[in-house]
């Protein structure tokens, strides 16, 4: 039973990381797709391990999931501290 919750809190967490969005699709490339958004064009990278499901090509309405991860963070003292 321990196990079951656990995994389901792993998928949940999961789950929470990833966002998506749906819009016409305005440009793609092998390292990116554009999406409209509104008013907003949304530009997010792809790499070759994006998976695909059909043919990719301007103006299909598309869904997108993408994750936003941390390559580098640095830690500055609060000001006031030495």
């Amino acid at each position: 039973m321990k196990i079951i919750i656990i995994v389901l809190s792993l998928l949940g967490a999961v789950a929470a990381s990833a966002y998506q969005h749906t819009g016409p699709v305005l440009e793609v490339t092998d390292s990116k797709i554009v999406v409209q958004k509104g008013k907003e064009k949304w530009e997010i990278a792809r790499d070759p391990a994006t998976k695909t499901m059909g043919e990719l090509k301007v103006g299909e309405k598309v869904t997108v999931e993408y994750k936003m991860t941390a390559t580098d963070i640095e830690i500055k003292p609060a000001k006031g501290k030495k």
